[in-house]
């Protein structure tokens, strides 16, 4: 069958189909490699991931944060309880001391007695005015100097002295804080020696020979 020859008209019609064809082609591919993600793009993590992670981290700090904060404040409130008793602990010793140096006593056995028995009250040492004026009399008669440099105690070097006839190691372990540091001291003698038959006895008031 002889060809036909297409006339100008005709061959340009043609062409533009073959055209409209290659171009769609073209641009499916196009469209292919933008949609398609790259070795790069698909090794990095999704943004979204990366979002939620840092959002952990970040609520992770905060959390430690309020942790730390809340154990300062604890503290420091602590702290202010503690300041505040010791402060109210003060004052009420010192309303104490100008208790006690207010009240005036007599410098004799009556004076001394009564003034012993006043500290020993606030020291919870038990004994009464006659316990303590009965075991006076018959260790020294009353004399905060009197000395006994005769028995086993002076023989070891460490004599019986004042009112109740104490041994220094004696008043030293029994001593009563806020009285003075001397033995031959009318009111820290009868108070150390309260003190000790306290522990030894119960009450000085059940002592009635040389204890």
């Amino acid at each position: 069958m002889p060809a036909q020859s297409l006339n100008p008209a005709a061959r340009t019609v043609r062409i533009r189909k073959f055209s409209v064809s290659a171009l769609c082609a073209a641009g499916a591919a196009a469209v292919a490699l933008s949609v398609a993600p790259s070795p790069a793009h698909a090794a990095a993590p999704a943004p979204r991931s990366v979002a939620a992670s840092a959002q952990v981290s970040a609520a992770g700090v905060f959390a430690q944060a309020d942790a730390i904060a809340a154990q300062a404040l604890k503290a420091e409130k602590a702290a202010k309880v503690a300041k505040a008793e010791k402060a109210a602990k003060a004052e009420k010793a010192d309303k104490a001391a100008k208790a006690k140096k207010a009240a005036s006593y007599p410098d004799n056995l009556d004076g001394w007695i009564r003034e012993a028995l006043a500290i020993m009250k606030d020291e919870g040492i038990p004994g009464s005015y006659e316990g303590l004026h009965r075991n006076i009399m018959r260790e020294s008669g009353g004399d905060p100097e009197a000395a006994n440099d005769w028995d086993i105690n002076a023989q070891n070097g460490t004599p019986s002295k004042g009112l109740l006839q104490v041994i220094q190691p004696t008043f030293d372990a029994y001593h009563v804080e806020g009285t003075p540091k001397e033995l031959t001291d009318p009111v820290a003698n009868i108070t150390a020696a309260a003190n000790y038959a306290a522990d030894r006895y119960g009450s000085i008031d059940n002592v009635d020979s040389a204890y």
